[in-house]
């Protein structure tokens, strides 16, 4: 029987790093984008090989019609990957409510509708999964990222109050808590920035998308079919 999964933010590193990883198991994939639309159809070329379905599905999960507007275009579903999310970087006094309003839509209200609208059929299949990318931040907090620690964190907290009452109706729902990835939003540090990040780094180096991927992939096998709720922090042993 095939299996579909959702993956938002499939535009980014992370996310598209996940669409590949899944699309070589075979998953057949929703892949949601906002700006990058280019990125999905280079994408969804590059997966081509693979023989899956791939359907592209756009959508700004940063307003209020975003997650319906997603969950209308989805069918058949057996697994969602929330990967979507961006982090602005500022004094905490310096934010507008505009932009809190905005990042909160993104990261919490926005999963949550959206996983609201699919569980339904989630729960009609004999084993679903969902996976929310949040951040190492979301774990201990960051200066100059409070807005972003906070949704994130938001994140861990639904995570672990979902689990548990959705466990009996053979549905499970993980955090995975990234670190230091080498994708855009790492961009705006210099060289030295990223030598001093890759020195605090026990592992001694900054992720890969991959190494993302790697975790989001075995949370949604049956390798993990005893573990919901939990938070896996992928993170090199950076601040643990």
């Amino acid at each position: 029987m095939k299996k579909f999964a959702l993956i938002t933010g499939a535009s980014g590193g992370i996310g598209s790093a996940i669409a590949e990883e899944l699309a070589s198991q075979g998953w057949n994939l929703y892949l949601h984008y906002n700006e990058n639309k280019q990125n999905v159809l280079d994408l969804i070329n590059q997966l081509s090989h693979y023989e899956v379905e791939c359907m592209p599905i756009y959508a700004d999960l940063s307003t209020k019609e975003g997650a319906h507007q997603l969950s209308r275009n989805v069918f058949q579903i057996d697994a969602i990957v929330y990967s979507s999310g961006s982090a602005p970087y500022g004094l905490f006094s310096d934010l507008t409510e505009e932009e809190m309003d905005k990042m909160w839509q993104l990261h919490v209200k926005s999963p949550m509708v959206l996983i609201q609208s699919l569980l339904s059929r989630l729960m009609q299949r004999s084993s679903s999964r969902i996976v929310l990318i949040s951040s190492i931040w979301g774990q201990t907090g960051a200066a100059c990222e409070v807005l972003y620690s906070t949704v994130k964190g938001a994140q861990i907290a639904f995570v672990k109050s979902l689990s548990k009452e959705i466990a009996r109706s053979s549905v499970r729902i993980n955090c995975v808590a990234p670190g230091a990835v080498k994708t855009n939003m790492i961009a705006p540090f210099d060289n030295q920035e990223l030598e001093e990040m890759e020195l605090a780094i026990p592992l001694g180096y900054i992720a890969e998308p991959k190494d993302i991927s790697g975790t989001v992939s075995f949370l949604l096998s049956e390798r993990s079919s005893y573990i919901t709720g939990q938070v896996l922090a992928v993170n090199g042993g950076w601040y643990t």
